[in-house]
Formats: structure tokens, sequence, C-alpha cells
């Protein structure tokens, strides 16, 4: 498999799983816009944490990609743990599937 349809995958299953956990957590804003928002955000991190190439594990590299797209969205939203959270662990997931099926 190539790398940029793994990471349209991993951003498609990612963007739904945040989305969803958006929708049924605990957030009061609930609106059409968050969860937007939220799908697009770890959209984008499947996409770019396969694409990536850093001098590191792809884990690693990928948890990388995931802290630094996460960083600006738990800033403005004032939420650290929980955004840059998933952003690691789908980072880190997308790392290590490029790992183990792109050849």
């Amino acid at each position: 498999m190539n790398r940029v349809l793994l990471g349209i995958l991993c951003g498609i299953l990612f963007g739904a799983m945040d989305a969803s956990m958006v929708l049924f957590g605990k957030s009061p804003e609930k609106s059409k816009t968050l969860l937007l928002q939220a799908f697009f955000s770890r959209f984008v991190l499947g996409i770019l944490a396969a694409n990536v190439t850093i001098s590191a594990a792809p884990a690693v590299s990928g948890a990388i990609v995931g802290f630094l797209i996460s960083l600006p969205e738990a800033i403005a939203m004032k939420s650290y743990a929980g955004i840059l959270g998933t952003g690691l662990v789908f980072g880190a997931l997308t790392g290590l599937a490029v790992k183990l099926w792109v050849t």
C-alpha cells in the first residue's frame, strides 16, 4: 500500500473517531463547526504522519507530527491533555501502520 492511501485511510478513521469523541463526550459545545474541525484536524494528521520523513522510528515521527498538529488546537481550546493525547496516539498509530503496511 502506498503512503498517501494509507494516510487518507488513517485520516478518515481517526477523524471519525475524534469527531465521535466530541459528539459523545463531555464537551458542552457540539456544533457542526466543532465536529468538522475535529474531523479535519485528525484527517490532516493521518495524511501528514504517513508521509513525513523524520530520521526517527516511524511511530516516533508520527507522534511528533501528531503533537505539532494538535498543539495550536489545544492552546485555542484550553484542553491540553485530551487534544494532545489523541494527537500523540493517532500520530504514533499512523507511523506504526506505515512501518507495517507500506512497501
